[in-house]
């Protein structure tokens, strides 16, 4: 192939999303004050807060939903709610007095708005992923499992603007629960209308947040958002319009960044990142969010074995991992909770580092002598040979480099193993993670509220995040005993997290690999432009100068 055609072809993407971009050939609006350009790593997968479960899904939520509170930065403030509630009755009663606000058709947002929206996400029918994270609400688990009507849900429309919560047992990290998407109301006559439809489209929803999803279908590789007028803090809301674009391969938002035709690329990955790392405009945001190898015990029981699971943790470098494949935008990580996110009431130590000294850290560390050995004995105990299964993964450009660093390791390490990889788009991931249809997936998650338990809690034997289906009953019991009879008393209830962090450890349930980073760049004239400990940032206060 010659140079001339060789080079016309790699930019071809490019030129023709630039297009996309400059609206066929106007490029009058890049340089729009008012607008905001911003990178996607994927499509929205959903826009109904009840069955969304991603942070794609979660940002889109928090740009035109509101709830009780939102997180400006790393401070929660009052959202709907007129102020941040202490809780009565030994922690387990919430009464929120609402503003007086609207939603985008002009109608108000109630309190019984908010009762709908949860009642719809525990009900058994509603089949919501998510629905485990009311767990600890009065009749949430028993409501969900088919045991007790939705109508005895502990959440009452005390009057138009007076709702109430009661709770089974206290929740310490209630309030910073409630700026999560999944706790927003939603405007039953749209939702009923569009029935299963709803969410996949934005003809018919009303929003009630900063700006309005317009003229957007699920899968569009491009959105729109424009300022919600009817807001009822519009009055801080600078930016007129938001435009997503969705951006795989890192060369390629690279130019489009260069180019000015978008203001904000996010989650960039490798030599890029290396690359641009000198930028002025670069940084480095460290997520509350860490990625890990989900290992399908129920699909095959040769991974319920805790020394396969071990070796194939200890066969990973996570180090040259991060450093080398992921260009330092990671950093190395021994266990699932991310650092910097929670920290002990009482000495103020960070979780992860005392999680660390009390489970043995050599299963999470890079060891292929220990790892063969233990390797060679799992295989011995389960009756296997060779082994043969496939890594599913994302199709985004770093990702693919990263499964491939990691099929390598495992080939290298583990003798007698063949890996294939399995690249697929963001949300066929999650679906097929979701319905078991993968052997080793590689999944992430992100914090909904700076507290262990929003990480801990996804291995528990029942819960619908547990896609591996990993079951410890003295985890299991340590989770529980956390939100119930320790609930009340913190340094107990650390006590309790920090056990189940270092048997999680141990056993390798979830194989920890990395804590994430976001590389980005912004330009200098967006302002503003930060991230929250649920993972999403607050555009409400953007701004471009």
């Amino acid at each position: 192939m010659n140079f001339k055609k060789k080079y016309f072809l790699a930019l071809l993407p490019i030129f023709l999303f630039a297009l996309v971009l400059s609206g066929c050939g106007n490029s009058t609006e890049k340089d729009n004050k008012n607008t905001l350009s911003i990178s996607s790593s994927d499509v929205i997968a959903t826009m109904d807060s009840s069955m969304n479960t991603d942070v794609i899904g979660a940002q889109g939520l928090t740009d035109t939903m509101e709830g009780l509170y939102r997180f400006d930065g790393g401070t929660l403030k009052p959202a709907i709610a007129k102020s941040i509630v202490k809780p009565t009755n030994n922690g387990k009663t919430y009464t929120y007095h609402l503003k007086k606000t609207v939603w985008s058709n002009g109608k108000p947002v109630r309190a019984q708005d908010f009762v709908y929206a949860w009642r719809r996400t525990v009900d058994p029918k509603t089949a919501s992923q998510y629905a485990y994270i009311y767990s600890g609400i009065k009749n949430a688990d028993a409501i969900n499992s088919g045991k007790k009507p939705v109508n005895t849900l502990g959440i009452k429309a005390l009057d138009d603007y007076t709702l109430q919560i009661t709770l089974e047992n206290a929740i310490p990290y209630f309030n910073t629960l409630m700026a999560s998407s999944t706790f927003f109301p939603q405007y039953k006559p749209a939702v009923e209308k569009a029935g299963k439809q709803y969410g996949l489209k934005s003809k018919g929803m009303v929003f009630n947040g900063p700006f309005k999803l317009v003229n957007w279908t699920v899968s569009n590789n491009s959105w729109t958002e424009v300022k919600n007028d009817k807001y009822w803090n519009a009055k801080i809301v600078k930016l007129d319009k938001v435009k997503y674009y969705v951006v795989k391969d890192n060369n390629t938002g690279l130019n489009l960044y260069d180019a000015n035709r978008i203001n904000r690329l996010q989650k960039i990955s490798g030599d890029t990142a290396r690359q641009v790392s000198n930028y002025k405009t670069f940084s480095n945001d460290k997520l509350a969010a860490t990625f890990y190898f989900e290992l399908n015990q129920k699909k095959y029981p040769f991974f319920r074995n805790k020394k396969i699971r071990q070796a194939i943790s200890m066969s990973i470098n996570r180090k040259q991992l991060t450093d080398n494949v992921l260009g330092k935008t990671a950093g190395v990580d021994n266990t699932v909770v991310p650092a910097g996110m929670s920290f002990n009431p009482e000495t103020k130590k960070d979780f992860t580092k005392e999680a660390a000294l009390k489970a043995p850290g050599k299963y999470s560390e890079y060891n292929p002598k220990l790892a063969r050995k233990l390797w060679k004995e799992g295989l011995k105990e389960t009756g296997q040979k060779n082994l043969n299964f496939t890594i599913l993964g994302d199709d985004t450009d770093g990702a693919k480099k990263q499964n491939e660093y990691l099929q390598g390791q495992l080939e290298k390490n583990l003798p007698g193993l063949n890996i294939s990889l399995q690249n697929v788009p963001f949300k066929s991931r999650l679906n097929k993670s979701m319905t078991g249809d993968f052997d080793i997936v590689v999944t992430a998650w992100n914090a909904d509220f700076p507290d262990p338990v929003t990480f801990l809690d996804l291995f528990t034997t029942n819960n619908p995040q547990n896609d591996g289906k990993y079951s410890n009953k003295e985890y299991d019991a340590l989770i529980k005993k956390s939100k119930t009879t320790d609930a009340t008393d913190p340094e107990a209830r650390w006590q309790d997290l920090l056990q189940a962090a270092a048997l999680l450890t141990e056993d390798q349930g979830a194989v920890p690999l990395y804590q994430t980073y976001q590389a980005n760049l912004t330009r200098e004239n967006v302002k503003n432009y930060r991230i929250t400990p649920n993972g999403s940032y607050n555009l409400a206060t953007v701004y471009k100068k």
